[in-house]
């Protein structure tokens, strides 16, 4: 390993609290930088994700090697930036960042080198989109071609729910320019799990598995959102699977950008899912950076280095390292939002009881918060908090992250959040 370095984080999210919390147990990091961070990080800088040359300067005057957390500046090209001035950074190209920054490159990726996923049409004229949903058998996903923040995607169960979910993306413009077109695809029944791993172009190294929680309510009822909750690892992804899953594609997806002159360097996450019946799995999304609230119980759990492996990866040498190492233990994260996410909802709270006494199985990860001029720390988004917390079983952690759940809460409207997290691990 080289010398102590200094490390950015770009990003404001649990995600990047997660990663920097992880990254900070390295004896070879020396400082980490947050731009711009949240009220939960420190040595904050006041730069934001999309200022790429001011963060530039930044990095090549505090020599410091750089982790992208969100996909934003991914798809806007920040590596490719960074690339030009010669300095470290780690996450995909623009181009690279297309598997997620646009659906349709990705399914279309998917169709030519035969990775198992829905089949699709993609329109950016709405009567041609209705037109196709009115022919449809079966119930149909229609998706907002571009970046939504995770909420682009609305599931639905007949041809008139489609045509007002075409309706709410392409016409009443609620995802902005990334409903400029859809991907309508077939959709698929089953267990969902999400799946990420470290590439450095040519090879993966696979992390624990876990499984998010989309929905915004209850029993996965209502709207999609960033993610309300996660847990790791997800009990039905065995060895098994985990093979079909790296065989059939992650290895896939690797090799066939790598044959596209579109090497792909950083974290791969797709969103899969298993079909009850045949037990094999299909690709719901790709995503092009660390999922978030996955992260969070993902870091908790590892028990390896991070920047030996972000390294390794960025050196194209993630074939000479070992599995990375985890603890037995699960982990769980509680999503606690603001009442009203994803619509309308307030900001500016005092957050109450989030410097009470928690278990040493208990991190408070910070994902829309700020510092007030009194040094209080006040909501500032819609997720706020990912409450995460291990355990010795799955109902232990759920148990561990609940009980600190109850201790926090902010303002007259109040906190949100889902009262199932990680139930379905437990039927397993």
């Amino acid at each position: 390993m080289a010398d102590e370095r200094n490390i950015l984080i770009i990003g404001s999210g649990g995600r990047e609290h997660a990663l920097g919390w992880k990254l900070s147990q390295s004896p070879d990091v020396k400082k980490i930088y947050f731009a711009p961070g949240n009220g939960g990080t420190y040595e904050n800088i006041d730069l934001q994700p999309m200022e790429f040359d001011k963060l530039s300067l930044f990095a090549k005057e505090h020599e410091c090697f750089t982790i992208v957390g969100s996909e934003g500046p991914l798809a806007e090209g920040i590596v490719d930036s960074f690339e030009r001035e010669g300095l470290m950074i780690f996450g995909p190209t623009r181009k690279a960042a297309q598997l997620e920054s646009s659906k349709d490159f990705a399914k279309k990726l998917m169709k030519k080198h035969k990775i198992p996923t829905a089949d699709y049409c993609t329109f950016s004229d709405t009567d041609k989109a209705k037109d196709y949903v009115n022919k449809q058998n079966s119930k149909l996903v229609v998706k907002a071609d571009g970046l939504a923040s995770g909420k682009g995607v609305i599931l639905c169960d007949n041809a008139n729910e489609a045509i007002e979910a075409i309706d709410t993306i392409m016409t009443k413009g609620k995802f902005g320019a990334a409903g400029n077109r859809v991907v309508i695809e077939e959709r698929l029944l089953g267990e969902e799990a999400s799946f990420i791993a470290l590439c450095d172009g040519k090879a993966i190294l696979p992390l624990a598995s876990s499984q998010d929680h989309k929905r915004i309510f209850d029993n996965d009822k209502g709207e999609n959102t960033g993610g309300m909750g996660s847990y790791s690892p997800n009990l039905i992804i065995d060895d098994d699977l985990t093979e079909k899953i790296i065989k059939k594609i992650m290895l896939p997806a690797v090799s066939a950008m790598k044959n596209e002159n579109n090497i792909f360097k950083g974290f791969l996450y797709a969103g899969i899912m298993i079909d009850k019946e045949s037990n094999e799995p299909s690709v719901l999304e790709f995503n092009v950076r660390m999922g978030d609230p996955e992260c969070q119980p993902i870091m908790m759990r590892m028990n390896s280095d991070l920047l030996e492996y972000l390294n390794a990866a960025y050196e194209g040498k993630l074939d000479l390292m070992p599995p990375l190492k985890w603890k037995k233990q699960f982990a769980a994260c509680v999503i606690m939002a603001a009442r009203g996410y994803p619509g309308n909802y307030h900001t500016g709270d005092i957050i109450q009881g989030i410097n009470s006494e928690f278990s040493e199985n208990v991190i408070i990860f910070h994902g829309s918060t700020k510092r007030d001029l009194q040094n209080r720390i006040i909501t500032d988004g819609g997720r706020v908090l990912g409450v995460t917390a291990l355990g010795h079983s799955i109902e232990q952690a759920r148990n561990n992250a609940y009980s600190a759940v109850h201790k926090i809460s902010w303002g007259d409207n109040g906190q949100y959040y889902r009262k199932d997290i990680a139930m379905k691990a437990l039927r397993h």
